[in-house]
């Protein structure tokens, strides 16, 4: 019998073809695919973006009526463009200077006593040991926080208030003469900074007791281990544990230095301190609210933003190039 010449010939399996070309493959999105595996996260997400959208950024069209001569007639997009004319008259006007020394001193005073304070708290807070008397501690320095404004206002004023303050009792009785001490300028400034900083220190402390209680407990123990002390413990593990928080908590508040609060110091106003206690935000209020000068006082406004954008980028930079701790 003969062979056939293909006998021997190992039989070759054929590859399929391809049903499409691969730039004919449909390549799906990673957003797409991301939304589809985690669409409950991103559902939670959606209300605070919503937020932010409609009451953060929707209202900066706004913004245009600082360079208009508004009209509630004619309505924001009616109303006549004026460009700088706003912007101008605030610069050149008699209070600018005020406006801006008592807006900057007060936030410089409020930095650098109230910065530094909850930070102390907190290491003082961390040494302790007895569980009772650091919870009664904790407990008294966290309510002042929950008082509102107006009512820290009215306690302010009652105790400072002359014949029947507190304050001005014991300074009687100790031979002084009596002072009406909400009505000197020069006082303004000191009441407002140390008031706020008893009524937030222990609230502002806990970010600083938080990052605390994140330490390594094997670096306390391979201190006491070396015979370190207390104070040994807090300048080399304490201290630098908080720092990068630290950090971050600064470039915020140097970022909001022209941002003084309105309510506590439109309250404390009167006509014997308003040379120390007129700032900008009070001024926006005065002269945009009251005296329905919308466009004066949005350009008032639109110049503090600007500042304070301005110093936030500044003060990130400078942090980011020295301590390699920054926002972004």
């Amino acid at each position: 019998m003969q062979m056939s010449q293909n006998s021997g010939a190992i039989p070759t399996r054929m590859k399929p073809q391809k049903s499409m070309n691969q730039s004919e493959r449909k390549i799906e999105h990673p957003f797409l695919k991301s939304l589809k595996r985690h669409w409950q996260l991103y559902l939670l997400v959606l209300p605070p973006v919503l937020y932010l959208f409609i009451f953060k950024y929707m209202p900066m069209a706004g913004v245009q009526i600082a360079f208009k001569n508004y009209s509630v007639v004619q309505g924001i997009w009616g109303s006549p463009w004026v460009g700088l004319k706003h912007f101008e008259t605030f610069f050149n006007s008699p209070n600018f200077w005020l406006l801006l020394k008592n807006t900057i001193g007060i936030s410089l005073y409020t930095l650098i006593a109230g910065f530094p304070i909850p930070i102390l708290l907190a290491l003082a807070l961390n040494e302790l040991r007895t569980g009772y008397f650091k919870k009664t501690v904790q407990m008294v320095t966290y309510a002042p926080h929950f008082i509102s404004t107006v009512v820290m206002v009215s306690i302010i004023i009652l105790m400072l208030s002359p014949h029947v303050g507190v304050v001005d009792r014991l300074f009687t009785f100790l031979g002084m003469t009596m002072t009406n001490f909400m009505g000197i300028p020069e006082y303004f400034k000191s009441i407002y900074v140390w008031s706020g900083v008893w009524q937030g220190m222990g609230y502002s402390s806990i970010i600083y007791i938080a990052a605390l209680a994140g330490m390594d407990p094997s670096l306390y123990e391979a201190a006491r281990m070396d015979g370190a002390s207390r104070l040994k413990k807090i300048w080399h593990i304490d201290i630098p544990s908080l720092i990068p928080v630290t950090v971050i908590l600064l470039i915020l508040n140097l970022g909001s230095i022209m941002g003084v609060g309105f309510e506590k110091i439109y309250l404390m106003q009167n006509p014997l301190n308003t040379s120390a206690s007129e700032v900008i935000s009070t001024y926006v209020y005065k002269v945009g609210l009251i005296g329905a000068n919308f466009s004066f006082s949005s350009a008032v406004g639109l110049f503090n933003s600007i500042i304070n954008l301005i110093l936030l980028i500044l003060v990130n930079a400078v942090s980011r190039k020295v301590s390699k701790n920054s926002l972004w």
